[in-house]
């Protein structure tokens, strides 16, 4: 009869070779210790050594820490474009739950390190108080485990059960397996129960803030910098069948990078945790995390020596720094040219806060946005007092609603599109013309009815007594800028928009020598279309007669050619087509040189402050210039280099046309492998984007089937790029980032900006240029950063001060990735801007 070895019960030898009936008696009592051991023990005897040899593979597939020195990656080797979504989770598997709950969030705890030690000590000692022992030190670790549910930012604070790796499953038996499913229900309880009272507790204003400062925090614990999280509900299949292909080779030791840029190693170490949770306690573990970065935010903000206020201005909430510069306007000699409505930048720009309006709610998704907003977003009611009856916009008790009209198409703004195409077909919306330019805009419903023609209108409007006609604009989801017709060029480059658009615009084109309308012939592309409808147009009124002489006389000697007047019965109104020239024929061949012609010297493309001239350019007829042919029909312009990119060197310091194509292939892989996947960005939410530092407008046409817009900036001290972004159907604008930009607060969804904080902080404070990027990104809305790691160091620490959601931080090579939410948080100290104040 074969013994063991060893006795589980007192762990000596056996040593009882005597008589028969001794031996069966001895083995009777070892069979009944067995049993009384085995129905009170946490482990099994025969799993020792699968747990043992489990425990030294976990082991050695620990990650080693980055290099870097600004940020520590527990992940492992991370590519380039690693990303992460709310900057503490990653992957694991998934339980039926995440499909009822349609949004899984899984968080990361610190007590890996526990239990692999407790399952180590109970192999040692192979004692049943040591393995009790073990067993109650993981329980501590699993309970720091936490998982958050957030669909659209709104926490419902239910527990998602994980499911545990296949080697741990066989650890809990009997009575331990039952009470800890007694457990889990009530701690599921406790922690609904919590949840709700953050909730209530949390303030309007800072309520996501608040509820998630202990579930969503970065955790800087031992160097541990960088964890991931997945959240993106539309890919949540997608991610549950890719964790379960890396779970099936976390045993290797090399760590290998998933399709969407995800360690292995760092997944293998994720699914060592279980499930049991905290309840309504946090553990030591977090209160000392939030300690400690409470303190590190303060050393930070010493550091920087900012102390962040409220801006106190007459604008309030809808302050703009360099149109509301009434310290200078006050000044002004004459208002006569619209001067009060251009940009007068104060000597120092602000470094306060803008409020937010009381009652400020998340921005309505698109398309629903187009048709109504909501009242407190943009609470300005004179409009639909003054409009209402064109069904611009009216108020309906707690949304702004925008029927579609306009003063030029009360019926409807797609009957208005339709009518215009139909009297110029060679017009063809969303094929040969891509790209236009609508001035005096309104709320813009003429450019948001024309993405259904796949049309991209950048619309323009002052800040004028047509209170927030271009906030209304883009709290819809439609592109708008605050710019006027004034003394100086419009910051776009020359011949670039396919069609221009006015609707009783109410813009004096035939006076000055027509100094106005020679500004809209620099940006029309040579055979491009100008689409005027207007009273002098249809009514015989005498003002509109005489108007109407002068347009006629003015557009004859600029050899624009009048293609057709046309009347729409169904609003009673007309439009004049016009169509600026493709040659100089017709220039020479004029009796009168009126308007002049400018000099050769000057340059079309310089259009940052430069003032208006009464003169025209000469048409580039030469096949290699820009401007010569037209542009492919969209889609095709998207990805194909301009004909007139030759021979000169790129930004990137390739042949141009190279350039061009590695840019753009280069953000495809970037947008779809990290941004989209990987940031824990909804997209689904996201309207209204911004690329603060476009070189050929590649990361916009990364973007081309997301329901977005991306306005391409091209700052003044960077290579002119922008009319390469026009030229494959894309828009942009000229900016200094040292200066506010001309747009409201709260309009823009996602900043993103690579390269720009280190090249620009050369020039002016950073911390100004934070302040105008807090001003104009809506609350819950993402910056996205690459740049130099220094760099990404400043940006963190500014944004810790801010309050903002470091959502994911990554560094290599001296390069760094930043993606950081804003928040709802407002400082309650005012700072009084004396040249704001009226």
């Amino acid at each position: 009869m074969a013994i063991g070895k060893y006795s589980r019960v007192d762990g000596r030898k056996s040593s009882f070779y005597c008589s028969t009936a001794n031996m069966v008696v001895f083995v009777a009592f070892c069979l009944v210790g067995i049993w009384m051991f085995m129905s009170s023990s946490v482990a099994p005897v025969q799993n020792s050594e699968l747990l043992s040899q489990k425990t030294i593979n976990e082991v050695k597939k620990t990650v080693p820490k980055s290099d870097s020195k600004h940020f520590d990656d527990t992940s492992g080797g991370l590519t380039e474009d690693t990303t992460s979504e709310d900057g503490i989770g990653m992957l694991s598997k998934e339980s039926g739950n995440a499909d009822e709950d349609n949004s899984t969030e899984n968080s990361v705890a610190d007590g890996n390190n526990e239990s692999k030690e407790s399952q180590n000590s109970a192999e040692e000692n192979q004692e049943e108080n040591h393995a009790m022992k073990g067993s109650d030190e993981k329980s501590e670790s699993e309970n720091e485990l936490k998982t958050v549910d957030e669909d659209d930012g709104n926490r419902n604070g239910k527990d998602v059960e994980r499911n545990s790796r296949e080697g741990e499953s066989n650890v809990e038996t009997g009575e331990t397996k039952n009470r800890g499913g007694e457990i889990n229900k009530n701690v599921q309880e406790e922690s609904e129960e919590s949840s709700s009272e953050n909730r209530r507790e949390s303030g309007e204003g800072e309520k996501k803030f608040e509820e998630e400062a202990s579930a969503d925090k970065i955790k800087h614990v031992d160097k541990e910098a960088i964890l991931i999280e997945e959240k993106n509900d539309k890919n949540q299949d997608e991610h549950s069948e890719q964790s379960s292909v890396n779970n099936g080779v976390e045993g290797e030791e090399n760590n290998q990078v998933s399709s969407e840029i995800l360690p292995a190693g760092a997944q293998s170490e994720i699914l060592t945790e279980s499930t049991t949770q905290n309840g309504a306690w946090s553990t030591q573990a977090e209160e000392s995390q939030n300690e400690k970065k409470s303190q590190q935010s303060s050393v930070s903000s010493e550091k920087h020596g900012h102390h962040w206020k409220i801006c106190k201005s007459t604008a309030g909430p809808d302050y703009i720094p360099c149109l509301d510069n009434w310290q200078f306007i006050r000044k002004l000699p004459s208002t006569k040219h619209f001067e009060h409505r251009e940009r007068h930048c104060p000597d120092e720009a602000p470094t306060c806060l803008v409020p937010v309006p009381e009652g400020y709610k998340r921005s309505i998704k698109w398309p629903r946005s187009r048709d109504k907003i909501w009242y407190n977003n943009v609470p300005h009611p004179k409009l639909a007092d003054v409009k209402g009856h064109q069904n611009w916009v009216k108020v309906t008790v707690e949304y702004l609603t925008f029927p579609g009209g306009g003063t030029q198409f009360k019926n409807g703004a797609l009957h208005y599109i339709d009518f215009i195409q139909q009297s110029v077909p060679e017009i063809a919306w969303g094929k040969r013309s891509r790209v236009i330019l609508d001035v005096g805009c309104g709320v813009a419903s003429f450019g948001g009815y024309l993405f259904e023609r796949d049309v991209l209108a950048m619309s323009f409007a002052p800040k004028d007594e047509h209170e927030a006609q271009v906030q209304f604009a883009l709290e819809r989801g439609i592109p708008a800028i605050l710019s006027v017709m004034g003394t100086k060029r419009l910051p776009f480059p020359s011949s670039v928009f396919d069609l221009v658009h006015c609707a009783r615009c109410r813009v004096p084109w035939h006076i000055e020598g027509g100094k106005l309308l020679l500004e809209l012939n620099r940006v029309l592309r040579p055979g491009g279309y100008f689409v005027w409808s207007a009273t002098p147009v249809y009514q015989k009124l005498p003002e509109d007669v005489g108007i109407w002489k002068e347009m006629s006389r003015l557009t004859k000697s600029m050899c624009w050619d009048l293609v057709v007047i046309k009347k729409d019965r169904l609003n009673a109104v007309g439009a004049a087509i016009y169509r600026k020239p493709t040659s100089n024929e017709c220039y020479n061949k004029r009796s009168r040189n009126v308007p002049l012609l400018c000099e050769e010297s000057d340059d079309p493309n310089a259009a940052w402050n430069v003032p208006l001239q009464a003169c025209m350019h000469k048409v580039p007829v030469d096949s290699t210039e820009r401007g010569a042919l037209w542009p492919a029909q969209w889609p095709e312009r998207l990805k194909q280099p301009p004909y007139w990119l030759n021979s000169q060197v790129g930004v990137y310091g390739k042949a141009a046309q190279e350039d061009f194509t590695l840019d753009y292939n280069h953000w495809k892989t970037v947008v779809s492998q990290s941004y989209l996947n990987g940031m824990g960005i909804d997209w689904s939410s996201v309207r209204n984007v911004m690329d603060m530092k476009a070189v050929y407008g590649g990361f916009a046409a990364a973007l081309k089937d997301l329901k977005v817009w991306v306005m391409n900036v091209v700052p003044i001290d960077s290579p002119d790029t922008l009319p390469i972004i026009y030229e494959r159907g894309l828009f942009g604008i000229y900016h200094d980032w040292c200066e506010s930009f001309n747009t409201y607060p709260r309009t823009y969804d996602v900043l993103h900006a690579d390269h720009l904080f280190s090249s620009i902080k050369k020039r002016c404070k950073l911390v100004t240029i934070i302040a105008e990027v807090d001003r104009i990104l809506r609350p819950e809305g993402k910056l996205i950063v690459r740049d130099n790691v220094e760099t990404i160091g400043e940006l963190e620490s500014m944004a810790k001060t801010l309050q903002w959601e470091i959502r994911m931080i990554y560094s290599k090579d001296n390069e760094g990735l930043l993606c950081v939410r804003k928040t709802f948080w407002r400082p309650t100290e005012e700072e009084p801007i004396k040249s704001a104040i009226v």
